[in-house]
């Protein structure tokens, strides 16, 4: 069985993994829009703690989601990738780059 079919599966089945995996699905998002950003920007975990003024312990935390990141984190995030993260209300978590921004 795939781990989709299985994921399928056990949200139909368990409400309360269910309830959950929903209230996780934030933390998955921002974890795979800041791996996509560090990775598009062309850095190593290494490189972006060093440009961020921390440890590569630090970034690879954050995007395994055992920790979470202050404002002031995301803040140099923000300014090191280039990039500015959008946090709504739902599960979605997108990365927007600035110059994109900028012209809108």
């Amino acid at each position: 069985m795939k781990f989709r079919d299985w994921l399928e599966e056990e949200l139909e089945r368990d409400p309360e993994f269910r309830t959950e995996w929903e209230r996780s699905e934030p933390v998955f998002q921002f974890q795979s829009v800041l791996i996509g950003a560090r990775l598009d920007a062309g850095l190593t975990q290494t490189a972006l703690a060093e440009r961020i003024g921390t440890k590569q312990s630090a970034i690879a935390r954050l995007e395994t989601g055992s920790a979470k990141p202050s404002f002031d984190m995301l803040q140099r995030l923000t300014a090191a990738l280039n990039v500015s993260f959008e946090i709504g209300p739902g599960p979605e978590v997108r990365v927007h780059q600035r110059e994109a921004m900028a012209q809108h």
